[in-house]
C-alpha cells in the first residue's frame, strides 16, 4: 500500500542559537514527539549519530541519504550559520499527517507562531507526495518534490493538502478523507 511522505521547510530569520528563533528550537524535539505519537506516523528523516555539534549537512542520515537543501536556499550550512528549517516524514495516509499537522496541539500552536520565526518565502513551506510502502525518500528526493512543488503547481507527483491526489493520482477532498 503507498504511503504519504511530507517535506517541510522555511528559512528562519536568524540562525540555529539566535535568541530570535530559540523558542522553535526549544519547542522542536515536543512537536517531533507529538508527530511520532500520532496515528498513522511511520518515519521521520533522523540523524544517525548523536553528535549535536555537527551542521546537518555533516551529519550521518542513514537510508535518507546524504542531508540537501531546495534550490532556494542560499544561506549558511555550519552551525552558527544555517537557517533552514526543514523535516521529512513518512505517514500512513493523507488523513493521519493532515490530523497532526493542524490539529496537534502542540503543532498546530507552532503554526500559529510561525510568522515570527520564519522569512516570507515566494516557495512552498511544504509538500506532500505519494511512495511505495518499502520506500524511504532521501533528502534530495524530498526537494525535489518541493521544486517541482513550486515551478509545476499542484499535481499528482507534488502536492499540497489544499489541492491534494489519492495515491490512484486523481483529485481528492480532504474533508472527503
Amino acid at each position: 500500500m503507498p504511503r504519504v511522505c511530507l517535506m517541510t521547510y522555511s528559512v528562519l530569520r536568524a540562525p540555529y542559537g539566535d535568541p530570535l528563533v530559540q523558542d522553535f528550537d526549544d519547542r522542536t524535539p515536543d512537536v517531533f514527539a507529538e508527530a511520532e505519537a500520532s496515528p498513522g506516523f511511520i518515519a521521520r528523516a533522523r540523524q544517525q549519530d548523536d553528535q549535536e555539534w555537527l551542521s546537518n549537512h555533516q551529519r550521518e542520515w542513514g537510508p535518507w541519504g546524504p542531508f540537501a537543501v531546495p534550490r532556494f536556499y542560499n544561506d549558511g550550512i555550519l552551525n552558527g550559520h544555517s537557517t533552514q528549517a526543514q523535516t521529512v516524514s513518512v505517514w500512513e495516509d493523507l488523513k493521519s499527517v493532515f490530523d497532526f499537522t493542524y490539529r496537534g496541539p502542540m503543532h498546530r500552536q507552532a503554526l500559529q507562531l510561525r510568522k515570527g520565526w520564519f522569512l516570507d518565502q515566494r516557495w512552498p513551506i511544504y509538500v506532500v507526495w505519494w511512495s511505495p510502502d518499502d520506500v524511504l525518500p532521501t533528502w534530495r528526493q524530498a526537494c525535489e518534490r518541493l521544486e517541482h512543488l513550486h515551478d509545476h503547481g499542484a499535481t499528482a507527483y507534488a502536492f499540497t493538502f489544499r489541492r491534494p491526489f489519492a495515491a490512484d493520482g486523481q483529485p481528492v477532498q480532504m474533508s472527503d478523507l
